[in-house]
């Protein structure tokens, strides 16, 4: 039974992984705000976009913060609007919560930052589990639910655990919420959910969360859907 599912399971993984690859921005092809780009030899960001403003923008609509390679499918905007913020998943308003919150979703590969009032502060692109872990063996997940920042560390933070039997992998800014599950900073976020179970996101918005958002209120909830 074993034998038969061990292939079971990696051709599943495959399947996922070649759906993935294709990337959070080739998903929005369709929608009439956007058009897509297939990447050539010799495309990076900075040759797409020279404007640092457009190009953060272009990079957290796609999702991904790694480097271009031919064939890839990006989104980039039809209009001249390269304002971040209303390319936002999240609603810029919500009920009062009363206190901070931290929304990641999983599908949307975005969290979202609101204040007390229910105001959006900021949203920015992630990356959760990828689903199967081949270094692990086994699968891996992000777990959903409620939870609150327990500790957090600076810009030296490390895995305990990853790279398996060695460990080290950066974790920048990292914030666990929930035993070894942690937001923290990577520069491979691709586009597509490929972590271990942590939530990958950009740097600079894992120092923006670790050192500001959560500076005065330490224990912001977190809730990952």
């Amino acid at each position: 039974m074993v034998a038969l599912i061990i292939p079971i399971i990696t051709a599943l993984f495959l399947l996922v992984s070649s759906q993935a690859l294709a990337g959070y921005g080739a998903t929005l092809c369709k929608e009439k705000n956007f058009t897509c780009y297939v990447t050539k030899r010799g495309d990076s960001w900075a040759k797409l976009f020279p404007d640092s403003d457009q190009r953060n923008v272009a990079m957290r609509i796609n999702r991904m913060n790694v480097k271009l390679h031919p064939g890839m499918k990006i989104a980039l905007p039809n209009t001249e609007n390269w304002d971040l913020m209303s390319y936002s998943p999240f609603p810029t308003q919500i009920d009062p919560p009363g206190e901070k919150i931290i929304y990641v979703s999983k599908k949307s590969l975005a969290f979202g930052a609101y204040n007390a009032n229910g105001t959006l502060q900021y949203w920015g692109p992630i990356s959760s589990a990828k689903g199967y872990c081949p270094d692990l063996g086994k699968s891996c997940r992000t777990p959903s639910g409620t939870y609150a920042i327990q500790y957090k560390q600076g810009a030296g933070c490390v895995s305990s655990k990853f790279p398996i039997g060695r460990g080290g992998a950066p974790m920048p800014y990292c914030m666990f919420f929930h035993g070894g599950f942690a937001l923290h900073g990577s520069y491979e976020v691709p586009g597509y959910n490929d972590s271990h179970g942590c939530v990958r996101m950009f740097v600079d918005d894992a120092q923006w969360l670790n050192q500001e958002f959560t500076a005065d209120e330490p224990h912001v909830r977190v809730v990952v859907y």
